[in-house]
């Protein structure tokens, strides 16, 4: 599921971190995609993504594993039955619940990535002398500057992100896969309610908590120059000398990587799980 989610949506979430970070250089989607592919070429939309196939699988494979602890603990708490079908809003919860884990192996390999994606803006506007331009290069430059806890620059903020965007994205995916099935079981639908669905959840996620992640991309792209202040302290420095607006830097690019790169995470997972349990099922 990570793996079909970094693939779809690797050159929209490029442009994402490129335009929060520096809102200034970029009049659009289309001016970023065209001046990224005039400067650095097609490989451009694809910087940082290993460690966003890293981050993705990783992130993932915790989330999804704790959604279904987090679940059980749901039906715990509300006094149902461990094989009880949960409510949307129950499910949502658990997503959310989930999410606190997740961050934990997210957080780094993320900070990797939007470095990387964002090296070659931090080169021209002077805030860097000489770039890194690999994984390996990014990783070794954190450990020296700041020590293994470097990783987790911009935690705070991810959090912030991944608590209350999870309960909009299992919510808005369990919401619309309940719309689709219209009474039959959700395990029956096909491809193309689950890619809507998936879509659906992603998009709410991302409508949600944008300006926190916008927060969270300066935060972790310009510590390479410096220390940066918190999430409040950046959040407020934004908002006084750029305006609101600029919270919202790169929001249609990642509307669009939103919506077909979860569709497609969610349909990976649905048929990846549902051929896992025939596998055990046969055993």
């Amino acid at each position: 599921g990570g793996t079909a989610c970094v693939v779809t949506g690797q050159p929209f979430d490029t442009a994402k971190v490129k335009m929060q970070t520096f809102p200034k250089m970029y009049k659009g989607i289309v001016d970023c995609f065209v001046k990224t592919y005039k400067q650095v070429g097609f490989r451009g939309f694809y910087k940082g993504t290993s460690p966003a196939l890293v981050a993705n699988i990783a992130e993932n494979s915790v989330l999804f594993m704790c959604y279904g602890f987090c679940q059980q603990i749901v039906r715990r708490i509300v006094g149902v039955d461990r094989k009880t079908k949960l409510s949307d809003l129950q499910n949502a919860a658990a997503g959310s619940f989930a999410s606190a884990f997740a961050t934990l192996v997210l957080c780094p390999t993320e900070l990797v990535k939007c470095r990387l994606q964002a090296m070659h803006e931090m080169q021209m506007s002077g805030k860097i002398i000489q770039g890194h331009n690999t994984v390996w290069s990014v990783v070794k430059g954190v450990i020296q500057k700041d020590g293994p806890l470097g990783f987790y620059r911009g935690l705070s903020s991810t959090l912030l992100r991944e608590v209350p965007g999870y309960f909009f994205f299992f919510g808005g995916y369990e919401l619309s896969r309940t719309f689709f099935a219209s009474g039959r079981s959700k395990d029956e639908l096909g491809p193309i309610p689950l890619l809507l669905s998936g879509g659906f959840g992603g998009s709410c996620l991302w409508i949600a908590v944008y300006p926190v992640d916008c927060v969270k991309s300066r935060i972790q792209v310009l510590s390479m120059a410096g220390k940066q202040a918190g999430f409040m302290g950046t959040f407020v420095t934004v908002v006084r000398t750029e305006g609101v607006l600029a919270l919202y830097s790169g929001l249609k690019p990642t509307m669009i990587r939103a919506f077909l790169a979860n569709g497609a995470l969610f349909l990976a997972y649905e048929y990846s799980r549902k051929l896992m349990m025939k596998q055990i099922d046969s055993y």
